[in-house]
C-alpha cells in the first residue's frame, strides 16, 4: 500500500494536536522540586539531574509538553515554507516581515487596551502584510533594488514599533503588558491555547504547502515558464508569502520577531547540503526545523535560566553546522574526501598513460626506467615512488628492479583505455572545437579523467570510431609544463 506525503503529514499533525489538547495540567515548564527553590538573587548554575532529563524527555510535565509540541510544530511549518522562501531568494523578506509585525502588536494593544493574544497577532498580521506589500511596491515602482527596499521597510517599521512600544510603556497598564516577549520571544509562557493556535496554523501551512508544491516549485525555478503555462505568478508568490506571514506571526510568541527569521532560513539552508531533490530537501528542512524546536525547547526546560527562543535558534545553528561539514551530498568533509580521491585517481591515470605511451614508442611491453617517467611528467622521485606503490598495491604494475617498472595485464588494459580516452578528447577538440594543437593536450588532460561511458560513446560516434584515433601531437615530447596533481 502506498502512503502519500499528504496523508503522512495529516496523521502527524493530528497526533501532535491531539497530544496538545488532551494534555492534563501538571507542573510547570522546567519544573523542579519546590524545596530546592532559592532566592531570586541566587545566580548559581546547576546542571540538570538524570531524573529531570528523563522527565523532560518523556514529556511528563504539562507545560513542558505544551512548549515542546508547540515549538516542534512551529519548526516543522517554518522549515517547509522556508524552503521555498530560500529558493525564491526571499530570505531577507522574512526578516523585514518579522520586524514589520512590531507596530501591529503595539497598535493592537493601544486600541484594545488588553493583552489578548488573538488581537495582538491580528495586528501583527496586518502590519506584517503591509510591510511585505511596501517592499513589493518600492521594488516595482522605482529603480531601488529589493535588498535596499527590504532595508528601508525593516528599519522604518521597526522604528515605528519601538515608538509605539514606548507609548505603551507610558500607559498605566503598559508595564504589566509584557509585550517585549514579542521582540525576544518567551516560549516558556506558552499555554494550551497558544500551542493549539500554533498547531492549527502549522497544519494550514503544511497542508497548503503540500497542495501547492508543484506551483511553488515552478515559480521558484522558472517563473517565466510558469507564466507561459497560464499560472498567475503574482498570485502564487502572494500565497507563498502569505504562508510565510502566518508562520512568522505565530512564531512571535515562541522565538520573537528577531529570531523567527532564523527558523525560516536555517533549516532550508541546512537541508540544501543533503540533497539536490526538492521533495527531499523540503522533508529535510521540515525535519530539521522540527528537531530544532523539540531539542531546543527540551534543553530550555532542563536549563530554565536560558531563553527558549535563543536555545531553539542555537540548536538550528548547530544542525546547520553539522550539515555543512558532514552532509554526504555537499558537506565540506565529504567534498574534501572526494577531491582527494579524484586527485589520487588522476595521478594514477597519468602514470598509466605515461607508461602506455612509452610502450607504444618501443613497440613492445618492456620494463620502463623510472627516470624516463620523471622526465615525462615532471614528478619528483618521492611522488613517483608513492604513485608506483599505490599502483602496485592495486595490481596495475610490478617492480622489476629498484628503478624499472612494468605494467601487468590488468594495468595495461587500464592504461590503454586511459590513453584512448585522452586521444579521443584531443581529436574531438581539434576537429570540432577549433582548439589549436599546441594547446589541446593541456585541455584534454583536464577533462579526460571525468569522461563518462555515455560521453565516450558520443565522442566515438562523432569521430567515426571505427577508425584509429591518431596519436597526440605531444606524445613524443616531455611534458615539463605540468606537475603531479
Amino acid at each position: 500500500m502506498r502512503v502519500s506525503a499528504r496523508s503522512i503529514s495529516t496523521v502527524l499533525m493530528g497526533a501532535l494536536l491531539l497530544g496538545i489538547v488532551v494534555a492534563a495540567p501538571a507542573g510547570a515548564f522546567g519544573q523542579s522540586d519546590p524545596s530546592t527553590h532559592r532566592s531570586i538573587t541566587d545566580t548559581r548554575f546547576d546542571w540538570p539531574t538524570w531524573s529531570s532529563v528523563v522527565r523532560v524527555a518523556t514529556l511528563r510535565d504539562h507545560n513542558t509538553r505544551i512548549v515542546v509540541l508547540g515549538t516542534t510544530l512551529l519548526g516543522l511549518a517554518a522549515g517547509l515554507v522556508g524552503t521555498f522562501a530560500y529558493l525564491r531568494r526571499r530570505a531577507l523578506m522574512g526578516d523585514a516581515l518579522s520586524h514589520a509585525t512590531l507596530p501591529g502588536v503595539a497598535a493592537a494593544f493601544l486600541i484594545t487596551g488588553e493583552k489578548n493574544l488573538t488581537y495582538l497577532l491580528l495586528g501583527a498580521t496586518v502590519t506584517g502584510v503591509l510591510g511585505v506589500l511596501a517592499v513589493l511596491a518600492i521594488r516595482q515602482s522605482s529603480r531601488i533594488r529589493e535588498d535596499a527596499a527590504i532595508g528601508i521597510v525593516l528599519s522604518v517599521f521597526f522604528g515605528a514599533g519601538l515608538a509605539l512600544m514606548s507609548i505603551v510603556q507610558s500607559t498605566s497598564t503598559g508595564n504589566a503588558a509584557g509585550l517585549n516577549q514579542f521582540i525576544y520571544g518567551k516560549a516558556a509562557s506558552m499555554i494550551t491555547s497558544d500551542a493549539t493556535m500554533i498547531g492549527i496554523v502549522a497544519f494550514v501551512v503544511v497542508t497548503g504547502t503540500i497542495l501547492m508544491f508543484k506551483e511553488f516549485r515552478i515559480v521558484c525555478f522558472d517563473q517565466d515558464f510558469a507564466a507561459s503555462m497560464g499560472r498567475s505568478v503574482v498570485l502564487i508568490d502572494l500565497l507563498m508569502m502569505g504562508f510565510v506571514v502566518l508562520t512568522t506571526v505565530i512564531g512571535l510568541q515562541a522565538v520573537g520577531l528577531i529570531l523567527i527569521v532564523a527558523l525560516l532560513i536555517i533549516p532550508a539552508a541546512a537541508a540544501r547540503f543533503w540533497t539536490d531533490d526538492l521533495k527531499a530537501m523540503t522533508m529535510f528542512a521540515g525535519t530539521i526545523g522540527a528537531m530544532s524546536g523539540w531539542i531546543g525547547a527540551s534543553f530550555s526546560a532542563l536549563l530554565p535560566k536560558m531563553p527558549t527562543g535563543a536555545i531553539i535558534v542555537l540548536t538550528a545553528g548547530i544542525l546547520f553546522l553539522f550539515s555543512m561539514v558532514f552532509a554526504l551530498r555537499r558537506g565540506i568533509l565529504p567534498e574534501a574526501v572526494r577531491r582527494i580521491r579524484l586527485r589520487r585517481r588522476i595521478a594514477l591515470q597519468h602514470l598509466l598513460r605515461a607508461m602506455a605511451e612509452i610502450e607504444e614508442r618501443t613497440g613492445k611491453p618492456t620494463p620502463i626506467d623510472s627516470a624516463e617517467l620523471v622526465n615525462m611528467r615532471s614528478w619528483t622521485q618521492r611522488d613517483l615512488r608513492r604513485l608506483t606503490n599505490r599502483a602496485k598495491g592495486a595490481g596495475l604494475l610490478t617492480r622489476k628492479s629498484w628503478t624499472e617498472l612494468e605494467l601487468t595485464k590488468l594495468g595495461r588494459t587500464h592504461a590503454q583505455r586511459v590513453l584512448r580516452n585522452h586521444r579521443l578528447w584531443e581529436t574531438y577538440l581539434i576537429e570540432h572545437a577549433d582548439i589549436a594543437p599546441s594547446h589541446v593536450d593541456r585541455d584534454a588532460d583536464e577533462i579526460e579523467h571525468v569522461l563518462s561511458e555515455e560521453l565516450i560513446d558520443e565522442l566515438e560516434r562523432a569521430l567515426e570510431a571505427g577508425q584509429d584515433i591518431p596519436p597526440s601531437p605531444h606524445d613524443d615530447t616531455p611534458d615539463t609544463a605540468r606537475t603531479m596533481p
